[in-house]
């Protein structure tokens, strides 16, 4: 079968899991905005005598943060609740929690699955990848900031703060940028400086930072990874717009992150990734058992937890190998003689 005749196969199989459960996503929303103020809450109670038990609470609370916005980017591909209505308004609170103006981020994220594993449409929701000639080419000087911005302590210390609380205050896109988008940008960030800081008087400034920032912190950087690791991976996709294949972008351009059963619950299955790119459209209780009963997407090779460390240090698309390759891989004698 030709991959244009495989396109109505697909989109039938992958319409069988996209029909929303009501009642499973009503209890999905139960059980995760409901612990997550109850631990948000048990560390202010906590935090005068018992600092140490705070502490512990931070990372659940974050893990908690972390599904809340899987929830934001479900609704935002109208896959959580059969009414498109219900998907934004459920989608426009999560981002109060999230950082994340809902509007803007869910046109970007479109883009990104319309987009994904372009070389020249690269930057979509995705940490931006140099090319080898692009990196051969470049100064010395754009080759050391392209290699500082690339360093794991810089990509993931300072990479997650830019992200969330600082790219996502503005409109970004250019004259594309639509007025309902600028309007969620605008509206969003209102609404988070009256609740945060509301929260902050009633609650004191100390307390509520003490509280707010390490579960915010923690919880971006984990969103963070998952946005890096879910398509910069050894074996992952690349192509020329000319020559590129929406199926191979699914297939090979996004990873199968198999996490353990308690960490796939707080990232909401989010790691099945190449189950979503297939069909966006399923919400994410569904994608587990979509993979399960496809031959097709159990090919996809699964990505660890400690394999995906490697990730890390993958920093340049060499088009003559089509692969990702490490700085210092350019000094061995295949990539050398490129």
């Amino acid at each position: 079968m030709t991959r244009p005749a495989m396109a109505p196969a697909i989109a039938e199989f992958t319409s069988r899991y996209g029909r929303p459960d009501l009642r499973r996503s009503l209890w999905q929303v139960a059980n995760t905005f409901s612990p997550f103020f109850a631990c948000v809450a048990g560390m202010f109670v906590a935090l005068p005598g018992r600092p140490w038990l705070a502490t512990l609470l931070a990372p659940l609370a974050a893990g908690l943060l972390v599904r809340i916005f899987v929830l934001q980017h479900d609704c935002g591909h109208h896959s959580l609740f059969g009414s498109a209505r219900a998907n934004d308004v459920l989608g426009t609170l999560c981002s109060l929690l999230t950082f994340i103006p809902y509007r803007q981020w869910r046109r970007q994220h479109n883009l990104h699955h319309a987009h994904l594993g372009k070389l020249d449409r690269r930057g979509f929701h995705c940490v931006f990848t140099w090319t080898v000639r692009e990196y051969r080419d470049a100064s010395p000087w754009r080759r050391f900031g392209y290699r500082l911005f690339r360093h794991p302590v810089l990509l993931f210390g300072l990479g997650p703060l830019f992200y969330f609380l600082l790219l996502n205050r503005f409109a970004y896109g250019g004259s594309s940028v639509r007025p309902v988008e600028r309007r969620s940008v605008i509206g969003t960030n209102l609404a988070i400086a009256g609740l945060y800081l509301g929260a902050a008087v009633v609650l004191g400034p100390a307390e509520f930072a003490l509280v707010m920032v390490p579960v915010f912190a923690i919880a971006s950087v984990c969103g963070f990874w998952l946005f890096y690791v879910q398509h910069a991976f050894e074996g992952t996709y690349f192509a020329h717009s000319d020559e590129w294949d929406y199926f191979r972008a699914a297939l090979e351009g996004t990873s199968y992150y198999k996490l353990p059963r308690v960490l796939q619950w707080f990232t909401a299955s989010i790691g099945l990734h190449h189950v979503h790119h297939l069909g966006p459209h399923i919400p994410n209780y569904h994608l587990q058992r979509c993979h399960d009963e496809s031959a097709l997407l159990q090919r996809v090779p699964p990505l660890s937890l400690v394999g995906s460390l490697r990730a890390l240090t993958l920093a340049l698309w060499d088009e003559e190998r089509g692969e990702l390759i490490r700085f210092r891989d350019l000094a061995t004698p295949e990539h050398a003689t490129a």
